[in-house]
């Protein structure tokens, strides 16, 4: 059983490695924007309220997100583990996770942080930008996000690698290149 999360800034090939590495260790990749647009679509409760704040442009508080991640960690198919994608972002939603496992007698077995140089993602997600059309991935955006990134997340990987369970692997090269790093660096967290 494999329960862990992948972190990473914009560009670093998260939801591309997230679905591989899903498909070789046969566990559900569960991506917060996912569960935000299921809930939206389903207009569940906590979809309706998180529409107002996706629809003003403002982040969904924790309060929203985190109910919408515990109910999520409750279906039958996140019996044999899980990857989480885009969550926890904040060390209150570290905390609120930890909450989550330890009433199922859980814990996480892996913390997976795909790193990269700042200029490199920068290039690739202007290229992004670029073949896909997007008008509004600029480098001011690009680099604004990038900022919230580190910002947001320094503490959170902080508080993963004190526990021990954090994995750093490099996600700039060609995708099975760094497919490959992945697994080998979760084969040896898993060993350790």
């Amino acid at each position: 059983m494999t329960r862990m999360l992948i972190i990473g800034p914009p560009g670093s090939g998260k939801g591309t490695q997230a679905e591989r590495i899903s498909e070789r260790l046969g566990v559900v990749a569960i991506s917060t924007g996912d569960i935000f647009r299921a809930n939206v679509k389903g207009e569940t409760p906590l979809g309706i309220e998180a529409k107002k704040y996706m629809d003003a442009g403002d982040f969904v508080p924790d309060s929203v997100t985190n109910k919408m991640v515990r109910d999520r960690l409750t279906e039958d198919d996140v019996e044999v583990g899980f990857l989480l994608d885009g969550y926890p972002r904040t060390t209150a939603q570290v905390d609120y996770l930890d909450a989550i496992l330890a009433d199922g007698d859980q814990k996480l077995d892996v913390v997976l942080q795909l790193t990269a140089d700042d200029e490199e993602l920068v290039k690739r997600l202007l290229g992004r930008a670029k073949e896909t059309g997007r008008s509004d991935d600029n480098e001011a955006v690009i680099r604004h996000r990038l900022d919230l990134y580190h910002g947001q997340t320094e503490a959170v990987v902080a508080k993963y690698a004190d526990r021990g369970i954090l994995t750093q692997v490099d996600g700039i090269g060609g995708i099975d290149e760094v497919t490959d790093r992945v697994m080998q660096a979760i084969k040896a967290a898993q060993s350790a």
